[in-house]
């Protein structure tokens, strides 16, 4: 038997626990979904603006942003992050020329970040 299964025990339930009020609505959410292009350039797209006004990251109110990789109509993968840590890590990413603005959406309205997925756990 291992000796740490309490201690793991308990590590894992305090988890369950902040994620069980975070979607029991102690928490606001702001979901986004990919569709499938992020498997062929390896990026997401995480609107900051739109029409020249903050919109998306830069405008919620959620606690949580969860954004949702979906392949062929089914979920892959999700990311989940505090809204305040997600804005760091996006302007240090830009700061760093390691993710980048574009414009696009329907007629290239929105301001659009595009971030590889590999840099999403690797900058705090």
């Amino acid at each position: 038997m291992n000796g740490n299964f309490d201690i793991d025990l308990d590590f894992g339930q305090v988890y369950e626990e902040k994620i069980r009020k975070i979607f029991q609505g102690k928490g606001g959410i702001e979901v986004k979904t990919e569709r499938d292009m992020w498997k062929r350039t390896g990026n997401i797209a995480i609107e900051v603006g739109f029409k020249g006004s903050p919109s998306g990251l830069s405008s919620t109110n959620a606690d949580w942003w969860v954004h949702i990789l979906s392949d062929n109509g089914e979920i892959d993968t999700a990311f989940m992050f505090e809204v305040h840590k997600l804005r760091k890590k996006i302007r240090r990413l830009v700061s760093r020329k390691e993710a980048r603005i574009v414009m696009g959406g329907d007629n290239n309205d929105s301001k659009i970040v595009l971030v590889p997925i590999s840099k999403l756990s690797q900058v705090t």
